[in-house]
């Protein structure tokens, strides 16, 4: 398990990452491949969407240009003070403080849950992975964004020892075990030798 796959040293992380977060983000996960992301859900007007691990708001600005039904979930309090400052506290998104791996919320809550940049500080991915498929809604999707597994040792070595990186062999196995009987994953990357993205989309069977 990385150093941050523990939940106090990853809000402790978060305490002064998100003071320069949204500076920093756009050179690993841009505007443009999150908008290509979130294309993948068909959106409707009237959904209702949970974003998990919202942090400061990146994805959920654009959320909030399908539909008006967002709500976003974060473990850091130090995000979610970002995220009140474009959004409001009572604005357009109803934020809450709470837990991947035991999300709050009743079974079939939700039209699609969405999440970017949070699996790699999940202690127990499958857990929070089942916990999206219980609050999505039949017909509904789970799209999740995660960091690629790099293919430089060097790298593979850094990345084992700070959070969790996988690839498409393991993502199968964690949305398997989380009882999802499709999905398929797309590898996105900002630029030509930057990090990339394994972003995997679910449907929940009718």
């Amino acid at each position: 398990m990385g150093v941050l796959e523990n939940k106090a040293r990853a809000r402790t992380f978060y305490k002064y990452l998100s003071k320069v977060y949204d500076r920093i983000n756009p050179f690993i996960w841009n505007e443009e491949m999150r908008n290509e992301a979130i294309g993948m859900l068909d959106i409707e007007p009237d959904d209702h969407v949970l974003d998990v691990g919202c942090g400061t708001g990146f994805a959920t600005e654009a959320l909030l240009q399908r539909t008006e039904h967002v709500h976003g979930l974060d473990q850091s309090g130090h995000q979610l003070q970002r995220a009140y400052g474009k959004f409001g506290k009572r604005g357009p998104v109803r934020f809450y403080r709470g837990d991947a791996e035991r999300v709050p919320f009743a079974d079939n809550a939700f039209d699609a849950v969405w999440s970017s940049g949070s699996i790699e500080y999940w202690p127990n991915p499958v857990d929070a992975l089942a916990e999206f498929r219980r609050v999505t809604k039949p017909g509904g999707t789970v799209l999740v964004v995660g960091p690629d597994y790099p293919d430089n040792t060097v790298f593979q070595k850094l990345a084992d020892a700070i959070m969790l990186f996988y690839d498409e062999e393991e993502a199968d196995r964690m949305f398997a075990e989380a009882g999802y009987p499709d999905f398929e994953h797309h590898i996105q990357q900002a630029r030509p030798g930057s990090p990339r993205a394994i972003t995997t989309v679910a449907p929940i069977p009718e």
